[in-house]
């Protein structure tokens, strides 16, 4: 069975944004303590990227479960896997999305995969998760779906 791991790490560009929190803090201490006002700085951004490494989701296919962050689904009980990358992803995540859908999305990744959800019971009739490698997660996914051959 094809097995994959991805940890959707920001990219850079949020880890730059959090930089803001170092010269608002300063701005709003430096009246009181300016030694005061850069340790908050500091410290801020500090528990800032913190938050963004400690909280970035893994998407995962194995032992016949594919995980998206803290959602979890037998592979039994999902459709064909799509990949959608470029100006098709952002279809898929705008005017294309069922606001019924069970969403894993990072702004900072653009290409998503849909898989369909084939169990009667859950309201959502796909996920729509973000991947850097899309081709190789739907690939991963459907290939999961299958059962082994037997030579």
């Amino acid at each position: 069975m094809p097995e994959y791991r991805e940890k959707l790490w920001a990219s850079p560009a949020p880890f730059l944004a959090t930089a803001l929190l170092m010269p608002a803090s300063i701005l709003v201490f430096a009246p009181i303590s300016m030694l005061w006002g850069i340790i908050i700085a500091i410290v801020l951004y500090g528990a800032a990227i913190l938050t963004l490494l400690l909280t970035a989701p893994v998407v995962s296919v194995a032992d016949g479960v594919f995980t998206a962050g803290r959602a979890r689904i037998g592979t039994e009980l999902i459709g064909e896997a799509v990949p959608f990358e470029a100006a098709e992803a952002t279809l898929e995540r705008g005017r294309r999305l069922d606001a019924r859908a069970w969403l894993l999305i990072r702004g900072w990744i653009g290409p998503v995969v849909r898989v369909p959800i084939e169990d009667p019971q859950d309201p959502a009739p796909y996920w729509l998760v973000s991947t850097r490698h899309p081709t190789t997660l739907a690939a991963a996914i459907n290939g999961s779906r299958r059962p082994a051959s037997s030579n």
